[in-house]
Protein backbone atom coordinates (compact mmCIF):
# COMPACT_ATOMS: atom_id res chain seq x y z
CA UNK A 1 0.00 0.00 0.00
CA UNK A 2 0.86 3.16 -0.96
CA UNK A 3 1.31 6.09 1.97
CA UNK A 4 -2.00 7.72 0.66
CA UNK A 5 -4.32 4.17 0.99
CA UNK A 6 -2.41 3.66 4.51
CA UNK A 7 -3.25 7.08 5.41
CA UNK A 8 -7.06 6.54 4.67
CA UNK A 9 -7.21 3.43 6.60
CA UNK A 10 -5.35 4.15 9.57
CA UNK A 11 -6.75 7.64 9.82
CA UNK A 12 -3.08 9.03 10.72
CA UNK A 13 -2.38 11.90 8.14
CA UNK A 14 0.94 11.47 5.64
CA UNK A 15 2.12 14.31 7.39
CA UNK A 16 2.57 12.02 10.26
CA UNK A 17 3.51 8.99 8.85
CA UNK A 18 6.34 10.59 7.56
CA UNK A 19 7.31 12.12 11.25
CA UNK A 20 6.77 8.76 12.19
CA UNK A 21 9.22 7.04 10.02
CA UNK A 22 12.10 10.48 10.95
CA UNK A 23 11.98 8.80 14.39
CA UNK A 24 12.14 5.37 13.09
CA UNK A 25 9.05 4.13 14.72
CA UNK A 26 7.72 3.01 11.15
CA UNK A 27 10.11 1.96 8.41
CA UNK A 28 7.89 1.35 5.22
CA UNK A 29 9.32 -2.73 4.42
CA UNK A 30 9.77 -1.42 0.28
CA UNK A 31 9.34 1.24 -2.21
CA UNK A 32 8.10 1.70 -5.56
CA UNK A 33 9.89 1.47 -8.99
CA UNK A 34 9.16 5.24 -8.80
CA UNK A 35 10.61 5.34 -5.56
CA UNK A 36 6.58 6.05 -3.58
CA UNK A 37 7.08 4.21 0.06
CA UNK A 38 5.19 1.02 0.17
CA UNK A 39 3.39 -0.63 3.33
CA UNK A 40 3.24 -3.98 3.95
CA UNK A 41 0.36 -5.13 6.45
CA UNK A 42 2.89 -5.67 8.71
CA UNK A 43 3.87 -2.05 9.07
CA UNK A 44 0.06 -0.76 9.00
CA UNK A 45 -0.41 -3.21 12.48
CA UNK A 46 2.62 -1.24 13.54
CA UNK A 47 0.59 2.11 12.61
CA UNK A 48 -2.20 0.32 14.59
CA UNK A 49 0.04 -0.31 17.63
CA UNK A 50 1.72 3.42 17.85
CA UNK A 51 -1.55 5.08 18.06
CA UNK A 52 -3.27 3.14 20.67
CA UNK A 53 -0.40 3.28 22.70
CA UNK A 54 -0.37 7.18 22.00
CA UNK A 55 -3.82 7.15 23.30
CA UNK A 56 -3.20 5.73 26.80
CA UNK A 57 -0.92 8.82 27.13
CA UNK A 58 2.65 7.10 26.20
CA UNK A 59 4.96 9.47 24.18
CA UNK A 60 6.76 8.77 21.56
CA UNK A 61 9.88 7.65 22.66
CA UNK A 62 8.48 5.54 25.08
CA UNK A 63 6.20 3.80 22.47
CA UNK A 64 9.43 2.89 20.30
CA UNK A 65 11.21 1.70 23.46
CA UNK A 66 7.81 -0.55 23.98
CA UNK A 67 7.66 -2.03 20.46
CA UNK A 68 11.37 -2.60 20.27
CA UNK A 69 13.10 -3.46 23.24
CA UNK A 70 12.51 -6.92 23.65
CA UNK A 71 12.92 -7.04 27.51
CA UNK A 72 10.83 -4.25 27.85
CA UNK A 73 8.32 -4.69 30.88
CA UNK A 74 5.34 -2.19 30.80
CA UNK A 75 4.34 -2.81 34.39
CA UNK A 76 5.96 0.42 35.59
CA UNK A 77 5.26 2.52 32.79
CA UNK A 78 1.72 1.54 33.20
CA UNK A 79 2.12 2.65 36.82
CA UNK A 80 3.89 5.79 35.88
CA UNK A 81 0.69 6.33 33.04
CA UNK A 82 -1.82 6.12 36.39
CA UNK A 83 -0.01 8.69 38.48
CA UNK A 84 0.09 10.79 35.43
CA UNK A 85 -3.70 10.64 34.52
CA UNK A 86 -4.36 10.90 37.90
CA UNK A 87 -2.60 13.88 38.57
CA UNK A 88 -4.72 15.19 35.15
CA UNK A 89 -7.94 14.61 36.79
CA UNK A 90 -7.13 15.88 40.11
CA UNK A 91 -6.01 19.16 38.06
CA UNK A 92 -9.18 19.01 35.54
CA UNK A 93 -11.34 18.64 38.47
CA UNK A 94 -9.73 21.56 40.42
CA UNK A 95 -10.38 23.90 37.55
CA UNK A 96 -14.10 22.26 36.85
CA UNK A 97 -14.56 23.63 40.37
CA UNK A 98 -13.35 26.80 40.07
CA UNK A 99 -14.95 27.70 37.25
CA UNK A 100 -18.35 26.20 38.96
CA UNK A 101 -17.42 28.43 41.64
CA UNK A 102 -16.78 31.58 39.40
CA UNK A 103 -20.34 30.61 37.80
CA UNK A 104 -22.25 30.64 41.02
CA UNK A 105 -21.10 34.14 42.10
CA UNK A 106 -22.73 35.47 38.55
CA UNK A 107 -20.31 37.72 37.69
CA UNK A 108 -22.07 40.63 34.79
CA UNK A 109 -18.93 41.51 33.62
CA UNK A 110 -14.94 39.92 33.09
CA UNK A 111 -14.22 42.57 35.81
CA UNK A 112 -16.38 40.64 37.86
CA UNK A 113 -14.78 36.92 36.63
CA UNK A 114 -11.46 38.42 37.39
CA UNK A 115 -12.27 39.50 40.82
CA UNK A 116 -13.45 36.13 41.92
CA UNK A 117 -10.61 34.17 39.86
CA UNK A 118 -8.29 36.21 42.41
CA UNK A 119 -10.13 36.28 45.67
CA UNK A 120 -10.04 32.32 45.27
CA UNK A 121 -6.59 32.44 44.39
CA UNK A 122 -5.84 34.55 47.88
CA UNK A 123 -8.07 31.67 49.77
CA UNK A 124 -5.42 29.08 48.78
CA UNK A 125 -2.55 31.44 49.12
CA UNK A 126 0.38 30.27 51.32
CA UNK A 127 0.31 33.57 53.57
CA UNK A 128 -2.11 33.42 56.40
CA UNK A 129 -2.69 37.06 56.35
CA UNK A 130 -3.75 36.70 52.39
CA UNK A 131 -6.14 34.49 53.17
CA UNK A 132 -7.85 36.30 56.16
CA UNK A 133 -8.06 39.45 53.75
CA UNK A 134 -9.82 37.14 51.28
CA UNK A 135 -12.08 35.66 53.97
CA UNK A 136 -13.26 39.23 55.09
CA UNK A 137 -14.06 40.06 51.55
CA UNK A 138 -17.96 41.40 50.70
CA UNK A 139 -19.85 37.51 50.88
CA UNK A 140 -20.80 38.76 47.32
CA UNK A 141 -17.76 38.42 45.92
CA UNK A 142 -16.32 35.17 47.32
CA UNK A 143 -18.50 32.66 46.73
CA UNK A 144 -20.12 30.04 49.50
CA UNK A 145 -18.87 26.68 48.39
CA UNK A 146 -15.23 28.17 48.33
CA UNK A 147 -15.35 29.78 51.68
CA UNK A 148 -16.64 26.25 53.18
CA UNK A 149 -13.68 24.65 51.74
CA UNK A 150 -11.53 26.71 53.02
CA UNK A 151 -13.07 26.60 56.25
CA UNK A 152 -12.69 22.51 56.53
CA UNK A 153 -9.11 23.06 55.62
CA UNK A 154 -7.82 25.87 57.68
CA UNK A 155 -5.03 25.39 60.46
CA UNK A 156 -4.46 29.21 61.59
CA UNK A 157 -7.14 29.93 64.06
CA UNK A 158 -7.50 33.57 62.94
CA UNK A 159 -8.06 32.92 59.36
CA UNK A 160 -10.48 30.04 60.93
CA UNK A 161 -12.35 32.57 62.62
CA UNK A 162 -12.77 34.82 59.77
CA UNK A 163 -13.84 32.12 57.42
CA UNK A 164 -16.51 31.36 60.23
CA UNK A 165 -17.44 34.86 59.99
CA UNK A 166 -17.68 35.38 56.83
CA UNK A 167 -20.04 31.82 56.09
CA UNK A 168 -22.26 33.05 59.14
CA UNK A 169 -22.78 36.04 56.88
CA UNK A 170 -23.49 34.58 53.75
CA UNK A 171 -26.24 32.28 55.37
CA UNK A 172 -25.14 29.15 52.96
CA UNK A 173 -22.51 26.41 52.82
CA UNK A 174 -24.23 24.12 55.57
CA UNK A 175 -24.50 21.27 53.19
CA UNK A 176 -20.59 21.21 52.15
CA UNK A 177 -19.65 21.70 56.21
CA UNK A 178 -21.98 18.79 56.97
CA UNK A 179 -19.94 16.36 55.05
CA UNK A 180 -16.51 17.66 56.84
CA UNK A 181 -18.43 15.85 59.86
CA UNK A 182 -17.73 12.35 58.57
CA UNK A 183 -13.71 13.29 57.15
CA UNK A 184 -11.82 10.45 58.21
CA UNK A 185 -9.46 13.41 59.68
CA UNK A 186 -10.29 14.65 63.14
CA UNK A 187 -9.23 18.34 62.73
CA UNK A 188 -11.41 18.56 59.55
CA UNK A 189 -14.61 17.40 61.61
CA UNK A 190 -13.63 20.06 64.52
CA UNK A 191 -13.63 22.83 61.84
CA UNK A 192 -16.94 21.59 60.57
CA UNK A 193 -19.37 21.37 63.10
CA UNK A 194 -17.61 25.07 64.70
CA UNK A 195 -18.63 26.34 61.55
CA UNK A 196 -21.70 24.81 61.76
CA UNK A 197 -22.39 26.05 65.56
CA UNK A 198 -21.90 29.36 64.54
CA UNK A 199 -24.04 29.78 61.26
CA UNK A 200 -27.46 31.69 62.35
CA UNK A 201 -30.84 30.29 61.27
CA UNK A 202 -32.40 27.04 61.10
CA UNK A 203 -30.55 25.22 57.97
CA UNK A 204 -27.58 24.27 60.76
CA UNK A 205 -29.76 22.91 63.30
CA UNK A 206 -30.96 19.58 61.87
CA UNK A 207 -27.05 18.70 60.76
CA UNK A 208 -26.39 19.71 64.52
CA UNK A 209 -28.94 17.64 65.41
CA UNK A 210 -27.85 14.47 63.46
CA UNK A 211 -24.03 15.58 64.93
CA UNK A 212 -25.12 14.91 68.63
CA UNK A 213 -25.03 10.78 67.71
CA UNK A 214 -21.22 11.31 66.12
CA UNK A 215 -18.93 8.89 67.19
CA UNK A 216 -16.27 11.49 67.16
CA UNK A 217 -16.58 12.94 71.35
CA UNK A 218 -15.23 16.06 70.01
CA UNK A 219 -18.53 17.13 67.63
CA UNK A 220 -20.92 15.69 69.62
CA UNK A 221 -19.73 18.30 72.07
CA UNK A 222 -19.57 20.98 70.43
CA UNK A 223 -23.18 20.78 69.05
CA UNK A 224 -24.57 19.87 72.45
CA UNK A 225 -22.92 23.10 73.54
CA UNK A 226 -24.27 25.03 70.27
CA UNK A 227 -27.67 23.44 70.58
CA UNK A 228 -28.27 24.26 74.19
CA UNK A 229 -27.13 27.33 73.93
CA UNK A 230 -30.86 27.84 71.19
CA UNK A 231 -32.70 25.86 73.77
CA UNK A 232 -32.71 22.44 72.42
CA UNK A 233 -33.41 19.57 74.94
CA UNK A 234 -32.04 16.98 73.01
CA UNK A 235 -28.48 18.50 73.62
CA UNK A 236 -28.93 17.76 77.59
CA UNK A 237 -27.60 14.10 77.64
CA UNK A 238 -24.40 14.54 75.74
CA UNK A 239 -23.55 17.85 78.17
CA UNK A 240 -24.02 15.76 81.04
CA UNK A 241 -21.53 13.39 79.63
CA UNK A 242 -19.06 15.97 78.87
CA UNK A 243 -19.40 16.99 82.49
CA UNK A 244 -18.18 13.65 83.46
CA UNK A 245 -15.61 13.25 81.24
CA UNK A 246 -14.34 16.91 82.28
CA UNK A 247 -14.41 18.48 78.57
CA UNK A 248 -15.40 21.52 78.53
CA UNK A 249 -17.68 20.93 81.21
CA UNK A 250 -17.82 24.25 83.07
CA UNK A 251 -19.22 25.44 79.41
CA UNK A 252 -21.56 22.50 79.91
CA UNK A 253 -22.69 23.15 83.20
CA UNK A 254 -23.38 26.33 81.88
CA UNK A 255 -25.35 25.80 78.99
CA UNK A 256 -27.42 23.12 81.22
CA UNK A 257 -28.02 25.75 84.27
CA UNK A 258 -29.96 27.88 80.65
CA UNK A 259 -31.90 24.86 79.76
CA UNK A 260 -33.63 24.12 82.90
CA UNK A 261 -36.75 25.65 82.60
CA UNK A 262 -39.71 24.65 84.76
CA UNK A 263 -39.99 21.73 81.90
CA UNK A 264 -36.41 20.27 82.16
CA UNK A 265 -35.14 20.95 85.69
CA UNK A 266 -36.27 18.01 87.00
CA UNK A 267 -34.79 16.17 84.23
CA UNK A 268 -31.39 17.33 84.49
CA UNK A 269 -30.87 17.24 87.94
CA UNK A 270 -32.04 13.26 88.19
CA UNK A 271 -29.74 12.67 84.82
CA UNK A 272 -26.93 14.41 86.72
CA UNK A 273 -27.48 12.86 90.33
CA UNK A 274 -27.78 9.55 88.58
CA UNK A 275 -24.58 9.55 87.39
CA UNK A 276 -23.11 10.57 90.96
CA UNK A 277 -24.68 7.59 92.24
CA UNK A 278 -23.94 5.32 89.33
CA UNK A 279 -21.33 3.51 91.18
CA UNK A 280 -18.89 4.23 88.27
CA UNK A 281 -18.26 7.81 88.21
CA UNK A 282 -14.69 8.73 89.51
CA UNK A 283 -14.31 11.34 92.30
CA UNK A 284 -13.25 14.19 90.35
CA UNK A 285 -16.08 13.78 87.71
CA UNK A 286 -18.22 13.47 90.73
CA UNK A 287 -17.22 16.40 92.02
CA UNK A 288 -18.26 18.26 88.32
CA UNK A 289 -21.15 16.74 88.40
CA UNK A 290 -22.59 18.16 92.21
CA UNK A 291 -21.08 21.70 91.23
CA UNK A 292 -23.33 21.61 87.83
CA UNK A 293 -26.03 21.08 90.24
CA UNK A 294 -25.33 24.55 91.69
CA UNK A 295 -26.93 26.18 88.18
CA UNK A 296 -30.12 23.84 88.39
CA UNK A 297 -33.26 25.01 90.16
CA UNK A 298 -35.90 23.19 91.89
CA UNK A 299 -36.70 20.58 94.37
CA UNK A 300 -35.10 17.32 92.70
CA UNK A 301 -31.80 18.78 92.62
CA UNK A 302 -32.08 19.92 96.15
CA UNK A 303 -33.11 16.99 97.49
CA UNK A 304 -30.00 14.84 95.27
CA UNK A 305 -27.62 17.82 97.49
CA UNK A 306 -29.36 17.19 100.48
CA UNK A 307 -28.81 13.18 99.58
CA UNK A 308 -24.60 13.77 98.99
CA UNK A 309 -24.16 15.74 102.63
CA UNK A 310 -23.29 12.54 103.97
CA UNK A 311 -21.33 11.43 100.62
CA UNK A 312 -18.17 9.65 101.62
CA UNK A 313 -15.62 11.73 99.13
CA UNK A 314 -15.50 14.84 101.69
CA UNK A 315 -14.92 17.11 98.76
CA UNK A 316 -18.39 16.19 97.52
CA UNK A 317 -20.06 16.21 101.11
CA UNK A 318 -18.58 19.92 101.35
CA UNK A 319 -19.34 20.76 97.67
CA UNK A 320 -23.11 19.84 98.42
CA UNK A 321 -23.50 21.63 102.12
CA UNK A 322 -21.81 24.72 100.57
CA UNK A 323 -24.45 24.72 97.78
CA UNK A 324 -27.56 24.24 99.75
CA UNK A 325 -26.62 27.24 101.84
CA UNK A 326 -26.27 28.99 98.80
CA UNK A 327 -29.40 28.37 97.91
CA UNK A 328 -31.43 28.34 100.94
CA UNK A 329 -32.06 24.46 101.67
CA UNK A 330 -28.71 24.41 104.20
Amino acid sequence: MLIGEVARRSGVSARMLRHYESLGLVRPSGRTGSGYREYSGEDVRRIFHIESLRAVGLSLREIGRALDDPGFTPSALVDDLILRTRERIAAETELLTRLQRVRAADPAAWEDVLQVLALLRALGSTSAGTRQRAALASVDEVPVEALAQAALGEGDPYVAGALRWALSRSGGGAALLAEGLSSPVAAVRERAVRSLAEMPGGEAAPLLRDALASPDAVVRGRAALALGAQGEAAAIPVLVDMIVAGRNDIDAADVLSSLADDAAADRIASLLAGRIGDGTTGPPARGRLTQALAGIPGPTASRALTGLLGDADPAVALTAAYLLRLRGDG
